[in-house]
């Protein structure tokens, strides 16, 4: 499956960014899809990460309640809605899927798409 990021850009602090992952080539339906970070100088990290069916979704720490992952497989996409975004959020983020049930872990994931840069200004 290939994946493609959109939706980053610039933004004040408090604002708010829809990610969005694209899927082609096969459905998105039979993975579990993330969404993972890394900002300059650091390792990618792990944000948020959804069931195939949507059931289920898992975040991390330092977005849980201002970030929410959901899925539309009939149109085999992935979105990161992202609210009172701070500047430690400046990073690119990577979408990317896999046949794990759920993973923080980069590795376990096969399929990622190019990333999206996401910049918070004070």
């Amino acid at each position: 499956v290939q994946l493609q990021a959109s939706g980053g850009g610039l933004v004040q602090a408090g604002g708010s960014l829809r990610l969005s992952c694209a899927a082609s080539g096969r459905t998105l339906s039979s993975y579990t899809a993330g969404w993972f970070r890394q900002a300059p100088g650091k390792e990618r990290e792990f944000v948020a990460a959804i069931s195939w069916s949507g059931d289920n979704t898992y975040y991390a720490d330092s977005v849980k309640g201002r970030v929410t992952i959901s899925r539309d497989n009939a149109n085999n996409r992935v979105f990161l809605q992202m609210n009172s975004l701070k500047p430690e959020d400046t990073a690119v983020y990577y979408c990317a899927a896999t046949t794990w049930r759920f993973s923080r872990v980069t590795s376990t994931y096969p399929y990622w798409g190019q990333g999206t840069q996401v910049t918070v200004s004070s």
